[in-house]
């Protein structure tokens, strides 16, 4: 048991480090000054994660892999949703827009962190294919639940590690200092993200139809 949870923490420790919507989203909540905010958006982003993965022992990837369609479905939605944050983003840049800058409540950042991570069911794809692959073939109750509570630990411990780095005092001076930069900055790559979402589901839809 203890082998096969160390596998299933490298994996997905290996893809939370990996820069995405959820850190810029936490990052850029924490440098502004708002670490009550980022935590929120943390424990939003993290909601996700149990639900997803919870999901995935039950069966939803097999779904999302028998389905196309409902996967494709939800990417679209999720690469809509993340150009229209990264547009708040960069009009909070450019000064035109005050309240997508301004100070944000708990509950709107823990609704913000849970729908920049619910809307990409790649997430779900990624815990299927990671617990059929090193799960048993039939893992007992406490097995899973192991597997499911390791992963959320672990995206906790992250995304409020991130909270809280980002808070620091010198980071929030840099950013006061570059906010209009680092808030364009933050727009780029969340528009980026939400621009390979769609392009991929595009490139899917493309292969499918020819």
């Amino acid at each position: 048991m203890s082998s096969t949870l160390f596998t299933i923490a490298l994996l997905h420790w290996v893809v939370l480090i990996t820069p995405g919507a959820n850190f810029v989203l936490v990052g850029q909540l924490a440098a502004s000054g708002q670490r009550g905010a980022a935590c929120a958006a943390a424990f939003g982003i993290t909601t996700v994660t149990l639900s997803w993965a919870s999901l995935a022992i039950l069966g939803i990837g097999v779904v999302f892999s028998a389905h196309p369609a409902l996967r494709q479905l939800a990417q679209i939605a999720g690469g809509l949703y993340l150009l229209y944050l990264a547009s708040k983003l960069w009009r909070a840049g450019a000064g035109g827009d005050a309240g997508a800058g301004g100070p944000m409540s708990r509950s709107a950042a823990f609704r913000l962190g849970f729908l920049t991570n619910v809307l990409n069911p790649k997430t779900a794809l990624f815990f299927g294919s990671v617990f059929a692959t090193v799960l048993p073939a039939d893992p007992s109750w406490a097995v899973s639940a192991a597997a499911v509570g390791l992963v959320y630990a672990n995206a906790l411990v992250w995304h409020l590690f991130l909270a809280l780095a980002f808070s620091l005092r010198p980071v929030q001076g840099f950013y006061e200092r570059q906010r209009r930069l680092l808030n364009r900055v933050s727009a780029a790559l969340v528009g980026g993200f939400g621009t390979r979402l769609l392009f991929s589901t595009w490139q899917e839809l493309r292969v499918r139809w020819a």
